[in-house]
């Protein structure tokens, strides 16, 4: 047992094993209280660093920007490149793997080897990778980079081990899979096209096999110009010149007719027997005009021609569509035999494919399926009913349905939550899927030893919110909860969201959630919480709405002599907040002046409702409008179901709300909450505008700068130095409350201390705007190079010029949480606390009195009284966590969930459980105390109490500043987990704050990670890594050594299917294909070597990988000895090739050496 023994003697903080962390003496926070005798504290600190490892485990969602698609019809798995370099590979539920070329280039085309457990990306760097899927984490075996062309298609026959590749130049290279070298066989386009022929074809936009022969390769030319060119007699067999463009050909499985798409929107058939001219031309959606001529119609961008043994052909094609058709949505085609079926897609088509019986293309291909990538969707459609019905996807493809807002992340959760959450949203799913299983099938996957219940929540911008089970690395939706339902429709051009040009009022904005009670909160961009219980009965509800103005007064003269004498919660105060039970004012009420006064933002359903079973909605509260400006958006929120209370707060101050007697308990300012324990002693606060125009709650422009400036100044303010800039308090608000802001989704941007609901939303889209420079410019663009610059221009030491406090500057409540504490020094038991954090660094404990009899909690008032207590940090306040002594973390108290729509049992009366996680129950003796554990952007503490005594203090970062941290339960034992806006995620131990983990993981570049970041129980964590996808990771050694058992299987052993006998007859007949040797004509001896010029091989890592998932077996030992043959043979195909220089020199010679002799061998000696 590791033992640390403090002595706290209010100046040093020692211990026998030297100092842990710095003197809290001599820090920011102040002198730590001397305790009356010496503590002792035995903790068992298990951690150490050998228990962490960061890495990634599971990507969810759709990829991002998508590009490319392929499908193995052998293996049935699916993959899908993206424009950033992602590949996301896909079999049967439960096999997702992500993969990432490390260029970063994106994914041009995909083509599987089928049945062979790999996989060829062509991407826009000009590169080729082989990937190996025979392993659980797919690795890159072999690249090829192209330097002198441009790749634009390729083409990998099945069962052949040589690739087509196509180039912008309009040649065709071949490329030796196994290998991964160029064949010196190439087909020039010159060579591919006539000697007379002028321009050139442009580039290679199709590549295929003849059906009937191998040795005959189809060549499509962007131009218009088709070419078959015989691979063994090396010349064209037919062109055909074409005046409109070519985007794609399709060929009949017999060989002998094929299919192109052009860029007028028409479909050409061409057989074979006479090529001069298309057997047949059509326009599916090109109408005769009156004139006689056709309409004009979009480029059909891909044509599939399928056949079928019991039935028609089918033609499918994307596009085509007649221009004059305005806002009509993309559209597939499917023409089978005289019917035309048009299925129109929510967004643009990115790539389909015909997912067909066999892998042959020589066979009746019986397509029974199509998969359609679309930009933000993957749909499959069922070709066996004549409806065309969907397949039901059981992938999260929704999970960006509408903009992910918000984030969180529960492991450990009660076992029955997910089963009673699914049994509810079943009940909502949508009907009329296809009921045919999923086609895409392959690979295998089983529950690993590690699993336990997970649920991760998600908030969006429409109001909606998400319940996932995230169990064993899967994700599955559970529940989804409308927020908006709450409120009444606004109507159109009416309102708030029309006069602040607010697109989405409802967005949510953070969540709260109690799982073992079910209590539900949701905080909304418009200033609003609303609290909901779980029920498994439907009912009608009346909807109880609180309103509260939490407004300072920014009038009044604050001085620190004002609050001397004065209790600090005695009365509310001239320049509190007021509390507004009732509706005071219509929301057309304005004040005499004509600004918005007293009016939520929205209005809340004053009508009973009917609410079906799940997440009922209890209680709203909004914050109102006050002299013509909107309420500050909700900085912080917590909840706590055994005491029946909600806390929450902003830039203004601070609100305590009892919901179970539906009244605000306290409703205060930020500095009213010090009193007489002002820790900076401010000065007056200069007088504001009353009212400031609104515009300010949009993007600030030109025009607008000089009002700002001049708006963030005091009309007796004076010129500070230079010095005071160091102090956050004398930094213009956009800039301090920016770096305060990432504790939660609240973006803070303007001087007045409100946040721009409509900035904050762009971002949400990706789009980023800030005023947060010591001017007020407007920037539309957010470089973290220049945040960084920022940060370091300016330091948060609060050691000098407190007194002088920026006129302007508001003081956020960053943080709350509610706990078993010690509400003052000389307290001998614990009891209910609010714990307050913040943007200043400061925390503030608050004690409370709580009925405990069922009877008296519903008629008696909760009565709030401050203590006094201040403690300060660097940097905004993110988290609090209690302690036992003896290190194990304390649970929130809770109430065990009851129905309260259930029918009433007279034996059973429905009365409150409470569970109540005492400091010390755990403990010998009472009153032994516990530990608080303090984060912020800066630094960490950890506080005895209660005696409030510093017993350890480290300080993160001095450069940079935390964005989230949680105090998370792992190995048996509890840290600090803290993600930095650098990019580095840190563990701290617990409670000596010792450094166990610092790593480097991920520079932030989008304010969508900083805003979703989320550490929780387990060793797991979560980030938004694309507007469409979440990021999973783990940060434990033990995770990361299972990682390989826990993922899905994407290649299994499948013997691939014999082909069709045809019979004597079509072989007779010609109907058979022929087969000719590749290797014959495509390898070194008959083809020679290609210019090492052209193209460039890559060794990849694959093979390492491979190494250590089977280390020290068999199959280990193969990659290890392919490893070192490859690079065996990279030397001596060098050495080869010098060797076949000499052998060609050595053969010239030797030939001209021959013509010599047999020139000479008949002459006499008088004839030379």
């Amino acid at each position: 047992m590791k033992k640390f023994r403090k002595v706290l003697d209010g100046l040093t903080t020692s211990s026998p094993g030297g100092t842990i962390g710095t003197p809290s003496g001599g820090s920011a926070a102040g002198t730590p209280t001397a305790a009356p005798t010496p503590k002792e504290i035995d903790v068992q600190e298990t951690l150490i660093s050998e228990n962490f490892q960061l890495c990634k485990t599971v990507r969810h969602g759709f990829p991002y920007q998508p590009t490319a698609l392929a499908f193995d019809p052998v293996q049935k798995i699916l993959a899908i490149g993206s424009r950033s370099g992602g590949v996301r590979i896909l079999g049967r539920p439960g096999v997702d793997c992500y993969c990432q070329h490390e260029s970063g280039a994106a994914v041009l085309q995909l083509q599987f080897l089928i049945n062979e457990g790999a996989l060829v990306t062509a991407c826009a760097d000009d590169t080729l990778h082989l990937w190996n899927l025979r392993q659980r984490r797919p690795a890159v075996l072999h690249s090829l980079k192209f330097n002198r062309e441009r790749i634009t298609f390729c083409h990998l026959p099945f069962q052949s081990k040589w690739l087509y590749v196509g180039t912008e130049r309009g040649n065709t290279h071949i490329v030796n899979i196994e290998s991964f070298v160029l064949s010196g066989y190439v087909i020039m386009w010159n060579k591919a096209i006539e000697l007379s022929t002028k321009t050139h074809p442009g580039p290679v936009v199709h590549l295929s096999d003849s059906p009937k022969d191998e040795g005959k390769l189809l060549i499509g030319f962007e131009s218009g110009t088709v070419v078959q060119w015989d691979l063994r007699a090396k010349k064209a067999d037919f062109r055909i010149y074409y005046d409109e463009a070519i985007h794609s050909v399709s060929w009949h499985h017999e060989g002998k007719t094929f299919m192109c798409s052009h860029s007028d929107g028409s479909l050409t058939l061409w057989n074979l027997r006479n090529t001069t001219k298309p057997f047949q031309v059509t326009f599916p959606h090109g109408k005769i005009q009156k004139d006689g001529r056709k309409e004009s119609c979009k480029p059909i961008l891909k044509v599939e021609y399928k056949t079928s043994r019991s039935s028609e052909p089918f033609v499918i094609f994307s596009g085509g569509l007649s221009y004059d058709k305005a806002g009509r949505r993309p559209t597939l085609t499917i023409m089978h035999g005289k019917a035309i079926t048009v299925l129109e897609m929510d967004y643009p088509i990115v790539e389909f494919m015909v997912l067909c019986e066999t892998p042959y293309i020589n066979e009746v291909q019986d397509p029974y399926a199509v998969v359609v990538l679309l930009e933000k969707d993957l749909i499959v459609v069922d070709l066996t009913q004549s409806n065309f019905p969907v397949f039901e996807n059981p992938y999260p493809m929704d999970v960006h349905e509408s903009p992910v807002t918000c984030t969180a992340y529960f492991a450990d959760c009660p076992p029955d939550i997910i089963p009673i959450l699914y049994s509810i949203g079943a009940k909502h799913k949508k009907t009329g899927y296809s009921q045919k299983e999923w086609p895409v099938s392959g690979g295998s996957w089983t529950l690993g030893s590690h699993t336990y219940p997970e649920i991760i929540i998600t908030g969006h911008a429409d109001g909606s919110v998400k319940f996932w089970d995230a169990s064993a690395f899967t994700l599955q939706m559970l529940y989804k909860l409308k927020t908006s339902k709450v409120f009444e429709k606004p109507k159109p051009g009416e309102g708030r969201a029309a006069e602040l040009g607010e697109e989405d009022p409802f967005a949510v904005q953070m969540v709260s959630w109690c799982p073992q009670s079910r209590i539900f909160c949701v905080v909304g961009i418009s200033a609003h919480i609303i609290l909901y219980r779980f029920s498994k009965y439907d009912s009608n509800t009346q909807i109880v709405s609180l309103e509260v103005r939490l407004q300072c007064d920014s009038e009044d003269i604050i001085t620190p002599s004002e609050n001397e004498n004065n209790p600090c919660f005695s009365e509310p105060g001239p320049h509190s907040p007021q509390p507004h039970h009732q509706h005071p004012a219509s929301p057309g009420s304005r004040t005499p002046e004509g600004a918005k006064d007293s009016i939520p933002c929205l209005k809340v359903k004053d009508r009973v409702v009917r609410v079906p079973p799940g997440y009922q909605s209890e209680l709203v509260i909004q914050l109102l409008w006050v002299d013509g400006e909107p309420p500050p958006q909700i900085t912080s929120v917590d909840i706590n179901s055994a005491y029946g209370l909600l806390a929450f707060g902003n830039c203004n101050g601070l609100a305590v709300v009892d919901y179970l007697q539906k009244t605000v308990l306290l409703c205060i300012s930020t500095l009213d909450l010090y009193g007489a324990t002002d820790p900076y002693q401010r000065l007056t606060r200069s007088p504001r505008r009353n009212r400031q125009s609104t515009s300010g709650l949009t993007e600030l422009t030109d025009n607008q700068q000089s009002t700002d400036m001049d708006r963030s100044k005091s009309p007796t303010s004076v010129h500070y130095p230079t010095s005071l800039h160091n102090d956050p308090r004398v930094l213009p608000e956009p800039v301090a409350s920016l770096r305060a802001s990432h504790c939660s989704p609240v973006f803070y941007l303007l001087d007045n201390g409100h946040a721009s609901r409509r900035a904050m939303l762009q971002q949400l889209h990706g789009v980023t705007m800030y005023s947060h420079d010591e001017h007020h410019t407007t920037t539309t663009s957010y470089c973290w190079n220049e945040r960084e610059s920022r940060e370091n221009s300016f330091s948060r030491s609060r050691s000098s010029s407190v007194s002088s406090i920026d006129r302007d500057t508001k003081e956020a409540v960053t943080t709350l949480q509610f706990g078993e504490s010690y509400g003052r020094k000389n307290d001998v038991l614990p009891g209910p606390c609010l714990w307050v954090g913040t943007s200043l660094g400061v925390v503030l404990l608050i004690p409370m009195s709580i009925p405990i009899d069922h009877e008296e909690r519903m008629e008696d008032s909760v009565t709030v009284g401050p203590s006094g207590a201040v403690q300060m940090l660097k940097g905004s306040v993110l988290r609090f966590a209690f302690l036992d002594c003896s290190g194990a973390l304390i649970q929130c108290p809770y109430e065990v969930w009851r129905d309260q729509n259930a029918p009433e049992d007279s034996d059973r009366p429905r009365r409150r459980k409470l569970v109540h996680f005492s400091p010390s129950s755990s403990q010998d003796a009472c009153g032994e105390g516990h530990l608080t554990v303090v984060c912020s952007e800066r630094q960490a503490k950890v506080f005895l109490m209660p005696s409030q005594s510093c017993l350890f203090v480290h300080n993160i970062t001095e450069s940079s500043f935390v964005l989230r941290a949680d105090v998370v339960s792992v190995c048996n034992s509890v840290c600090l987990a803290c993600f930095c806006a650098n990019g580095h995620v840190m563990m701290l131990s617990l409670p000596s704050l010792r450094p166990l983990m610092d790593v480097n993981y991920l520079p932030l570049t989008d304010m969508r990670i900083a805003r979703t970041f989320y550490f929780t129980n387990g060793g797991q964590a979560l980030y938004l890594s694309s507007p469409t996808e979440i990021q999973r990771i783990t940060y434990t050694q033990e995770m990361c050594d299972n990682l390989q058992e826990m993922l899905g299987e994407l290649f299994t052993p499948i013997e691939t299917p014999e082909a069709q006998n045809r019979g004597f007859l079509k072989g007779f007949f010609g109907g058979n294909p022929q087969t000719f040797d590749r290797e014959e004509l495509f390898g070194e001896a008959a083809a020679g070597k290609a210019s090492r010029s052209l193209a460039q091989h890559i060794p990849g890592q694959g093979g390492l990988e491979g190494m250590k998932v089977a280390a020290g077996g068999a199959v280990g030992e193969l990659a290890r000895a392919r490893i070192a043959l490859d690079e065996r043979g990279q030397r001596l195909g060098e050495l080869e090739e010098r060797t076949a220089l000499m052998m060609t020199s050595a053969e010239t010679f030797s030939k001209h050496a021959h013509e010599m002799m047999l020139k000479c061998k008949d002459k006499k000696w008088y004839q030379f």
